[in-house]
């Protein structure tokens, strides 16, 4: 297993690279020129500002068995289809039972926001989250 993380905003790049050192589980980072991340214990590849490039560029290096953690539900969805297993920021594991679902929720959004309804945006990270995150991704490395 290879952990891959979306790093463009993603606010649980260092729990994970200390959960994952841990476990000994290898780490890549991908991120845009607009957000240079750089870890000890992970390697970082970073590529041009584009619509989606990070996301493209992940779904051609994950394998079945690897670990990818984003929040992008596209994405997800494509990692879903590749037998990666899928991971948000707060725990949540992605699988193919709930995808549907969270991607026609994400549409249902997007049409509110077209017809000028802003639905109501997150609350601020907590600690809780951060506990939650971890132990999940824990559990997870354990089996491996």
């Amino acid at each position: 297993m290879t952990i891959l993380i979306d790093a463009d905003g993603c606010p649980v790049v260092d729990l994970t690279v200390q959960t994952a050192a841990k476990y000994k589980v290898p780490m890549l980072i991908l991120c845009d020129t607009a957000h240079q991340i750089q870890r000890n214990d992970a390697q970082t590849l970073t590529f041009d500002k584009g619509a989606d490039s990070v996301d493209f560029e992940l779904v051609n290096r994950v394998h079945p068995g690897d670990l990818v953690i984003t929040q992008d539900y596209g994405l997800a969805s494509m990692c879903l289809a590749r037998r990666a297993r899928v991971l948000n920021q707060n725990g949540l594991e992605y699988t193919p039972e709930n995808i549907d679902g969270l991607l026609f929720r994400r549409h249902e959004n997007k049409k509110l926001l077209r017809a000028g309804k802003h639905p109501k945006g997150a609350s601020k990270r907590t600690k809780e989250q951060d506990i939650t995150y971890r132990n999940t991704l824990g559990r997870i490395l354990q089996t491996v």
